[in-house]
């Protein structure tokens, strides 16, 4: 589970910014607890997404020798894969805001 102020990786958001840990009513009437993402390169944009059972990938952001290395390849050697302007920000994201 991700902690609030985390900084971490949607493929509907990319850099992102757990804003909160909210509980919102389901279909079933329950309460179910919801993540509140904040993109951090617009910041008007907001993504509530379940904790558990959620079909969006999050997942921590790239370690800072991980964004190095694809940073480095040339597009053409990535085994084929193109990567995403999201994924291309959050390589930027790393590189200027960790540490190696």
């Amino acid at each position: 589970m991700f902690e609030k102020k985390e900084i971490i990786f949607s493929d509907t958001l990319g850099v992102c910014q757990v804003a909160e840990l909210t509980r919102l009513p389901a279909k079933n009437g329950e309460q179910m607890l919801y993540y509140g993402l904040r993109s951090v390169y617009d910041k008007h944009k907001v993504s509530y997404i379940p904790v558990e059972h959620h079909q969006v990938l999050l997942r921590p952001l790239l370690t800072y020798e991980e964004a190095l290395k694809l940073s480095e390849q040339p597009e053409d050697e990535r085994a084929g894969t193109k990567l995403s302007e999201a994924q291309k920000q959050e390589i930027q994201y790393v590189l200027a805001n960790q540490k190696k």
